[in-house]
């Protein structure tokens, strides 16, 4: 297989990978909420799905997928396995019947994640060169997922909701799964690269052992930090597709697809702010822009001010490059070779995994505290809160996270 063909199959398979989690996963509260008339306690609970996947994941990953079977093939597999119970939670009234459904499927669907940069990686020439530009495929599909969603089907109209046409996004998340299942089969092959005869102690798989690195003052800042910033961020990922939608904006899914344009965008600036304001304030920037972005929630409207809402969408460059990916590269600096892949393993663990996991629970239930008795939501009052938790460990990092200079090469 030659190159240009290589490059295009993974192209393809990052685009389907993150073409069927922006299918289903932003529009999933609005679906619980008008179609099997969840709670929004429930809707906590399916969400936080995605944490118990996160935390699963890597005992799939380092006592299956790294020793005794192709990534390709696993991840194959799963996606097929991933398509049927995409196609069960379509066919679901209750949430009784749909919690099983999507459980497994995250638990399948997280090590997904890892298993498809596993096969990218290893299968470029030129990694730290040719991974970004294969990866933005995996953005595009996101945002091809919604705009699909609201401008092609509008699926997500007030009218279709009514109508109960929203669980088609799983129908169509269902086909592109099945379709990335067989795609993957005809991927390079990438085979095991542990030795399955050397015992993987429990530590090791989870990245515990780069649990050490939290002896250094700073990255133990860094890394409890992490984990409280997660919190508010599980409140866009549940909230913001039902609050758009409660609130009349039309086509809210396509316009969510801001956020992955603005990420392509800061993607490219994340560089120049590194170099230029150090790892310290571009951690900080990301902070500030989330306790923006819920302010700006709290207080805009579909009406005149929905250019509030917008730009709190588009802030999501912000949040999440300057936030998670300016820390992982500083988590790359501190690990050394030995706890490299550890260490990424543990603040995805932290973050995805426990915070997030905390942080749905606590928007299930604050959710619930300003529900209305009509069904509404006193959304003001709800965004404030994550708003005032980000603005506090945006100060307490300030106050504590000493200044480092980090070395950064563009790739």
């Amino acid at each position: 297989m030659n190159q240009t063909g290589i490059t295009i199959r993974l192209s393809v398979m990052m685009f389907l990978q993150f073409f069927i989690w922006g299918g289903w996963f932003v529009t999933l509260g609005t679906f619980l909420g008008n179609n099997i008339n969840a709670t929004d306690g429930q809707i906590a609970q399916a969400f936080s799905t995605q944490s118990w996947g996160a935390i699963i994941a890597p005992f799939i990953i380092g006592l299956i997928a790294d020793r005794y079977f192709n990534a390709e093939r696993i991840l194959g597999v799963l996606h097929l396995i991933g398509a049927f119970l995409m196609y069960q939670m379509a066919e679901t009234n209750d949430f009784t019947t749909f919690y099983p459904y999507v459980l497994g499927y995250m638990i399948l669907y997280m090590p997904t994640l890892a298993l498809v940069n596993s096969v990218a990686f290893r299968t470029m020439q030129d990694p730290s060169k040719q991974f970004s530009k294969i990866r933005v495929f995996g953005t595009i599909g996101w945002i091809v997922a919604g705009l699909v969603i609201s401008y092609v089907f509008s699926w997500d109209s007030e009218a279709s909701i009514s109508e109960g046409l929203l669980k088609n996004t799983f129908y169509m998340t269902a086909i592109a799964s099945g379709a990335l299942g067989l795609f993957s089969f005809t991927l390079p092959k990438t085979p095991p690269v542990v030795d399955k005869s050397k015992k993987a102690s429990i530590c090791e798989i989870l990245g515990l052992d780069a649990l050490k690195l939290i002896n250094n003052r700073n990255f133990a800042v860094f890394f409890f930090s992490s984990i409280l910033i997660c919190i508010p961020l599980a409140f866009y990922y549940q909230n913001a597709n039902p609050f758009l939608t409660e609130i009349g904006v039309a086509n809210a899914t396509g316009k969510m697809t801001l956020g992955q344009i603005s990420e392509v965008v800061f993607m490219l600036l994340l560089p120049v702010f590194l170099t230029r304001y150090g790892i310290k304030k571009t951690l900080l920037f990301g902070m500030l822009a989330w306790a923006l972005r819920y302010v700006l929630f709290a207080y805009g409207n579909a009406d005149s001010g929905v250019w509030m809402l917008l730009l709190g969408i588009a802030l999501h460059g912000i949040c999440y490059d300057f936030f998670f990916v300016s820390g992982q590269i500083y988590t790359d600096s501190k690990a050394g070779n030995k706890y490299k892949s550890s260490a990424q393993g543990l603040i995805t663990l932290a973050t995805y995994g426990v915070g997030m996991l905390i942080g749905f629970w606590a928007a299930g239930q604050i959710s619930e505290y300003y529900t209305t008795a009509t069904g509404d939501h006193t959304w003001e009052s709800i965004w404030i809160l994550p708003a005032a938790f980000s603005a506090l460990v945006f100060i307490l990092f300030a106050l504590v996270f000493k200044n480092e200079t980090i070395e950064y090469k563009k790739a």
